[in-house]
């Protein structure tokens, strides 16, 4: 119970961290540039201390949550003062403006690298495409009654499994098997199961593709069928799958690299299935079953953060870190407002039209007019926060679990 609740605790600080540091990336940008910054506080609520350095007063509030960073006109309608005016943001050039306000998000996409790379370094990073990579050959295949028995064959000294004795290695990933392609481990295990003697395999090793031919027995093999313990007749080899990458300073850099780009891939998907997904987390909250799947809140993920520490899975604890960050940073540069990323598109919207005036001859127009957007921004606001509030109450009711 304690590790659980360290557990939550250091998840959760976890992201305060991000967030806090989403905000210094926002400050480090702009003061690079030479806008004015005004405050950056950790946190919210009323202020534990403050101090200032320059024209930045830095400080801490009492609610550990977050923290902002107030540029000085971010836009032409925030109120500046004249010692201000020259150096307000909404002045300088858009590309200016646009890598202050993607910085916050570029600083959790350095997070999320650096939790992904120090992982690789240390306790190597997961296979989540189920990659079909051996980890390991086996020196025979017998039949066996209980996964026990599969897991740990009785071998004769000086015994080699058929895929030994085929020249596969630790290390190769299996391409295609009897000319039919395995994308994944299970769909190799599955045409594995279904061959029977010389079988062609082509694995890739080294970077290079290799053709290697495996005499594939037939063994007795535990499963489960209609609910009852049966005795089937498959193909085996004798490989087992590998579950963790491993990679030295060096090569983590390049794995960390091509991991990053599946979670991304994964975080956009999930991004993209996020408002179908939201009647089935009212539905949990209502006794419903709740879907893995089903998006989670802050809460949710601190919860399920727990779990992993207790566990002692802290690979899952730091995956989902990373993962988190990545979100967040993805979906703050979402063209909406009151995002990031809305204020970026609004930024460009100005320029591409002051552009498209220039080649008609007509004068540049004002700056766009927040108090119209207003309403729009209240909207999001509104559906944003009653998201939110699904996802914590699902979370807290009906949440998901790691240990079922």
């Amino acid at each position: 119970m304690l590790a659980n609740i360290i557990g939550v605790v250091l998840f959760a600080l976890g992201i305060c961290i991000s967030v806090a540091l989403h905000e210094a990336g926002h400050m480090v940008a702009a003061k690079s540039f030479g806008m004015r910054v005004r405050r950056y506080f950790v946190g919210f609520g009323p202020t534990i201390f403050s101090f200032r350095r320059g024209e930045t007063e830095y400080g801490l509030k009492a609610i550990p949550l977050g923290g902002f960073c107030d540029i000085a006109g971010m836009t032409a309608l925030d109120e500046v003062t004249p010692e201000e005016s020259s150096r307000a943001m909404w002045r300088y050039k858009v590309w200016k403006r646009t890598v202050v306000l993607a910085a916050g998000s570029f600083t959790h996409f350095v997070l999320g690298f650096v939790v992904l790379y120090l992982m690789a370094a240390t306790m190597g990073l997961p296979n989540l495409e189920q990659k079909p990579v051996a980890s390991a050959v086996s020196d025979c295949v017998t039949n066996a009654k209980t996964v026990d028995e599969v897991n740990n064959p009785k071998c004769a000294p000086g015994a080699a499994g058929p895929a030994k004795v085929g020249g596969l290695l630790p290390g190769d990933e299996v391409l295609s098997v009897g000319g039919k392609p395995t994308p994944t481990w299970p769909e190799m295990v599955n045409v594995v199961q279904d061959a029977g003697g010389p079988t062609q395999f082509v694995v890739l090793r080294d970077g290079q593709r290799k053709t290697l031919t495996v005499d594939v027995p037939k063994v007795e093999r535990p499963f489960k069928k209609d609910g009852k313990d049966v005795i089937m007749s498959v193909g085996a080899i004798g490989v087992s799958a590998t579950k963790n990458f491993q990679y030295g300073p060096i090569g983590a850099i390049g794995g960390t690299l091509t991991f990053t780009g599946d979670v991304f891939a994964r975080t956009w998907e999930g991004l993209m299935n996020f408002p179908k997904r939201i009647p089935a987390v009212v539905n949990s909250i209502f006794g419903g079953e709740r879907d893995p799947d089903t998006p989670i809140s802050v809460v949710g993920a601190s919860r399920i953060g727990g779990e992993a520490v207790e566990a002692g899975l802290w690979q899952l604890f730091l995956l989902l870190l990373a993962s988190l960050n990545f979100f967040i940073g993805v979906f703050n540069l979402l063209p909406l407002l009151p995002l990031d990323g809305g204020h970026i598109a609004v930024a460009w919207y100005e320029r591409v039209r002051d552009w498209i005036r220039k080649l008609r001859g007509r004068a540049a127009g004002g700056p766009v007019d927040y108090t119209k957007l207003s309403a729009i921004t209240v909207v999001l606001v509104l559906i944003g926060g009653a998201v939110t509030l699904l996802t914590i109450t699902a979370d807290i009711v009906n949440p998901v679990r790691l240990m079922q």
